[in-house]
């Protein structure tokens, strides 16, 4: 399973994030969760999972929504928040080497990772790293709608995962949600560096240099990556 990402990669790292809004430069991370998956003896393993809430910069709060939404609350921050500098420490060690990093609408994630290492780590751990971004791969095999829960049902994945707004969660359902879909059709290579987007909104924020983005339909007629 997973032959061709192996070949060129050493291990994956699936990751994900729980924010404070939509605003890349101005909303914070308050939970990441993450996943280092490595091949052993010819097995597809999850060899390592990190989750942790993130401490909020001072003056800064969980809106009600987002609390209402993911659960975790200011109290949760105060007392269990992880400092971003060590938060950003963790996320180099872990794609340290020769790693692919995957999210299920990934341009999200890695924006908001972007912003956090910018401002307190080393953000140049990203640089050469190559993306996959799982959203674009589901959007080209299935019709609308589109989301994490959505690809769930339709892989049969329901009473193995659970799509519940908190980071851990998500990230363990999108490494099987990768596993359904390379059982589905061995091309997720061919994604690697390929972003799809709605081109009725367009790229939401700043582009990401390393990806390539194409406007991506409901119901592409061919996969994204044909010429």
């Amino acid at each position: 399973m997973l032959d061709t990402l192996f070949s060129n990669y050493d291990r994956l790292f699936l990751f994900d994030t729980e924010t404070t809004g939509l605003s890349f430069p101005r909303d914070e991370i308050i939970e990441f969760s993450a996943v280092v998956v490595e091949r052993q003896n010819g097995e597809v393993v999850v060899t390592e999972e990190y989750d942790c809430l993130i401490s909020l910069t001072p003056g800064n709060c969980v809106p009600p929504m987002i609390t209402e939404l993911t659960g975790i609350s200011n109290e949760d921050i105060a007392q269990r928040g992880v400092p971003k500098a060590q938060v950003c420490a963790d996320v180099a060690r872990m794609i340290a080497g020769n790693t692919l990093l995957l999210a299920y609408n990934a341009h999200f994630d890695l924006s908001f990772l972007y912003y956090l290492l910018m401002r307190h780590g080393d953000v140049s751990v990203l640089k050469g790293k190559d993306k996959l971004d799982l959203l674009t791969v589901y959007k080209d095999r299935h019709s609308y709608p589109h989301k994490l829960c959505n690809a769930i049902e339709v892989y049969g994945l329901a009473g193995k995962v659970v799509n519940s707004h908190r980071a851990i969660d998500d990230v363990l359902a999108t490494v099987e949600v990768m596993k359904a879909m390379e059982a589905e059709k061995a091309d997720l290579q061919c994604y690697v560096n390929l972003f799809g987007y709605n081109p009725k909104y367009g790229i939401s924020g700043k582009p990401i240099g390393s990806v390539t983005y194409k406007p991506q339909a409901f119901d592409p007629p061919a996969p994204l990556y044909v010429p």
